[in-house]
Parts: structure tokens; sequence; C-alpha cells
């Protein structure tokens, strides 16, 4: 604090809590000179000690007014008809699940309907999204061993009413060998969803569902071939790295083989930049490579790296409800509406 700072002659100084002019007095008869300092001396001093808004106070503001915002966001068109978009890259780490939960949550903010199959049996996804996967509930076990009906393991987020879950649980682990005898094993997803009379056109209703978002394993398995016939779209999430790069051929070669034997009408829409370092040479390089192979399918939004990101899982929730006016959540929300806005100019 400045000399001109300090308060004037019968203001409280904020050293001792005496007045200006009573200081001299204070000193010579020490402890016995000693006054509290009254709430009507703090009043005189409110103006040099007043603390309009701290960085946590800015904080809450700030995502209390993104809430509000994300609630009154006018809606988007939704797509002529239901959009099956499988999310995979057989590479861990990318961002496979943190980006289906934040897409369909960003999706719903847009106005549209979404469901998200989870096939990972580590249930990362029904976590993000606050839906039960605990050993025994109805999921996609149940949809692609048991013949279980789609709409009777279905489970609305709690946190966005537009979004849907299929859960995963560990039981799912053992799915691909319990499937290795069953006739057409690649293609139960598929007459899952068509069975589900939610997925289609607009004549089935406005309770369709206007994005079907499948969550695959770091894998290049049966749960993974599965979604791949089911889905007309993929979205591929690369890191900004080159190790994210080294299995893209091989992840490109089975899309190659599914849409020449299983699935004609796959197609590679979507690539997703993640975990986006802005400050570092190796990221605009890797984003450089993607985009000058894919070219209009790599989306422009980047997702940054950001600890919200990581945080907002442990709560049970997706970055866009977590903190919405985070760098994170708001990168996500530009790219769902990217993918909303291809869907309606196709």
């Amino acid at each position: 604090m400045s000399e001109r700072d300090y308060p004037q002659d019968g203001a409280v100084s904020p050293q001792d809590g005496t007045r200006a002019g009573e200081a001299d007095v204070s000193r010579e008869t020490g402890a016995a000179a000693f006054r509290v300092r009254t709430a009507a001396d703090l009043a005189d001093y409110a103006e040099v000690i007043a603390d309009e808004a701290t960085p946590l106070a800015r904080a809450t503001e700030n995502t209390i007014l993104a809430r509000q915002a994300s609630q009154a966001r006018p809606p988007m068109p939704r797509p002529s008809a239901t959009r099956v978009m499988v999310v995979a890259n057989q590479k861990g780490g990318v961002g496979k699940t943190t980006s289906t939960v934040n897409l369909a949550v960003g999706l719903a903010q847009l106005g549209q309907r979404v469901l998200v199959v989870d096939l990972d049996p580590q249930g990362n996804a029904s976590t993000a999204l606050s839906v039960e996967h605990f050993q025994g509930t109805p999921g996609t076990y149940e949809l692609l061993v048991e013949d279980v009906a789609l709409n009777d393991v279905v489970r609305p987020c709690p946190e966005v009413p537009m979004v849907e879950v299929v859960p995963a649980t560990i039981d799912l682990a053992g799915a691909e060998i319990e499937l290795v005898s069953v006739v057409a094993r690649e293609g139960r997803l598929k007459k899952a969803l068509l069975g589900s009379g939610r997925v289609g056109d607009a004549s089935i209703g406005e309770e369709r569902w206007d994005y079907v978002l499948i969550d695959c394993p770091p894998s290049l398995g049966l749960l993974t071939l599965n979604a791949l016939v089911a889905g007309a779209e993929m979205l591929i999430p690369i890191q900004a790295e080159y190790y994210a790069l080294e299995g893209l051929g091989q992840l490109l070669k089975t899309v190659d083989m599914v849409r020449a034997h299983l699935n004609p009408e796959l197609a590679v829409s979507t690539i997703l930049i993640t975990m986006y370092d802005a400050r570092t040479r190796l990221a605009a390089g890797v984003a450089e490579e993607v985009r000058g192979h894919f070219g209009d399918q790599v989306l422009k939004t980047f997702i940054p790296r950001s600890v919200r990101v990581s945080e907002a899982p442990s709560y049970g929730q997706t970055v866009m409800t977590y903190d919405p006016g985070s760098p994170g959540a708001l990168s996500y929300l530009e790219a769902a509406r990217e993918i909303a806005r291809k869907g309606t100019d196709a």
C-alpha cells in the first residue's frame, strides 16, 4: 500500500486499529491504551479494504452465466434421419470416451436427442453420464448376448434430459468370447438399433433419436466390429501427438474391410483433434498433417488439454455440466455445433 492509500486523520489505521491522531499516545502508553476495533471503525475503512470480486467469485459467476446460456441456447435443426456415429480408435488414451460423452451433451444442448451406447467394458461413458453400471445392470451385454430389446436397457442421463444411455458393465468383457459361435454375430447391434423403433427418419415421430454415438473399446475386436457394422459414420479422435498417428493406418484398413464385406455405407465423416497444446510446434505439426490427409473431414475446432475435462468424470459429470464456461467445454460445444451443421447441410 502506498503512502497515498493510508487513511487520513481520523480514519482507522490498518496496522494497529487506532485512529491516526491517537497513534503516538498508543505507542507511549503501550498495552494500557490498546483498543479493539469496532464495527464503526471498520465501516470507516471499508472503502480501503473492500474486495468486490475474488477469483473464486468470478469463476463461480462465469459458471452460472454459462449454465444459463446453455439453457437459453436456440436449438439447431434436427437431421432428416438418425445419424449413427461410431467413435473409435484402437489406440487408448486419445479421448474416445471423453469426446463421446461431451459431444453427446453438447448436441443435447443444441436441441438434439442423443443415445450413447457404451461398448467399452470399463463403462467410463456410463460413469461420466451418471448412469449406474454395476455388475448385473441390464446394458450392452444383455443387448448383444441375450437378445434383450434396446428399449429395455436404455437409461436416462439424470444431468441432461435429452441424453439417454445404454450402460456397459464388466460382464461385457466376456461378450466377444460368447459371441464367437453366434450366427451373424457382427450384426447384432445393428439389428437391435433398427428394432428399437427410434432410429430412422422423421416419420418415426418426435421421440426418435437424432444421434446415436457408440463408444468403442480401444481394440479392433468383435465389439468394435459390431459398432462399425451398425454405424453409417465414423468419428475418429486423434491425440495431437505422433504416436496417435501410427495406428491410424491399421484402423483405416479395418474400415475398408468392413465397407467391402459388411457395411458399404460406412464412411469416416469426422476427425477430431484432441489434447491440443497450442504452445507446442508438435501439436501444430500433427494437426497440419492430419488436415492435409483428411481435408474437410477434420473439424476446425480442436479440443485443448484441460484439467477440467479430466476432473469432471470423478464427479459423475461431463465437463459440459461440471464447468460449462471452461475452454474444454466451450470447445466441445463448438465441435458439436460443427457436427450438427454438417448433418443439416448434407
